[in-house]
């Protein structure tokens, strides 16, 4: 039997929560606690139940109850939601686990920020490397700064948010320049990340020895010179997740 899959959304109304848990078990009339406790007592094994919770630190009283209810009889999973795009390349309302989404293929939001400088004639682009514990591209050299935008968020706030944590680095939102979308498709086993990305520009003097980086996301960073950079992924000389058209992208943008 298939495992049984319920999105407890901590952002969600107590209707919207027992319409899910309801509709996930087949079983219309629960729509409260004590529901759910009596339709759990008489039915006996059931297929794996997973909950997954979305990860706001916000009170939700029904989510709690429902994860109460099943008790020993549920895996409790814990995950960022991301809203899901359409065919239409428009975000949605519709929200996923983050690792539902990666196992599915849904096309999601993401940011990419891009930290440049001008030193001797040359670009330079400041690039990070992603941490060994990092489930996608471990120990890949990557953009300065990168992100899931989660529910209910938006592009710039989400960019700014993720260099702040990623690297230490507060940027002015108005210090982000746009310039472009891109939809890119990454499959490895069973992991199919979809995104459609709102690339952006810090053009900023940064130390990077003043950074302090997310020990679980980033290992490193360092600078590259832009032309430098083009050379040697062309020659696979560096173990990297860059996207070449996204470099031709900031080329154009710079020059």
């Amino acid at each position: 039997m298939e495992d049984i899959e319920i999105y407890l959304n901590r952002l969600h109304n107590s209707q919207e929560t027992w319409s899910e848990t309801a509709d996930k078990l087949g079983a219309p009339e629960i729509n409260s606690g004590e529901a759910l406790e009596k339709w759990l007592a008489e039915h006996g094994e059931l297929p794996q139940v997973k909950l997954y919770v979305s990860d706001e630190k916000v009170d939700n009283a029904t989510v709690d109850q429902i994860i109460a209810a099943f008790g020993d009889r549920a895996q409790v999973i814990e995950d960022e939601f991301l809203n899901i795009i359409d065919e239409t390349a428009h975000i949605t309302s519709q929200s996923k686990p983050r690792c539902l989404v990666h196992r599915d293929g849904d096309l999601h939001a993401a940011v990419h920020v891009w930290i440049i400088r001008r030193r001797d004639m040359g670009v330079y682009v400041l690039l990070q490397k992603r941490s060994h514990l990092k489930d996608i591209s471990p120990d890949c050299y990557d953009v300065s700064a990168a992100g899931h935008v989660s529910q209910n968020g938006e592009f710039r706030s989400t960019a700014v948010r993720e260099t702040a944590e990623e690297i230490g680095l507060e940027i002015p939102r108005e210090k982000l320049e746009l310039i472009g979308l891109m939809e890119s498709h990454y499959s490895s086993g069973k992991t199919h990340d979809n995104e459609v990305r709102a690339v952006y520009l810090y053009r900023g003097d940064v130390d990077e020895d003043s950074l302090v980086l997310q020990e679980s996301e980033v290992a490193e960073v360092g600078w590259a010179e832009l032309d430098e950079l083009l050379t040697v992924i062309k020659n696979e000389e560096f173990k990297h997740c860059l996207d070449l058209d996204e470099l031709a992208m900031i080329k154009k943008a710079v020059f």
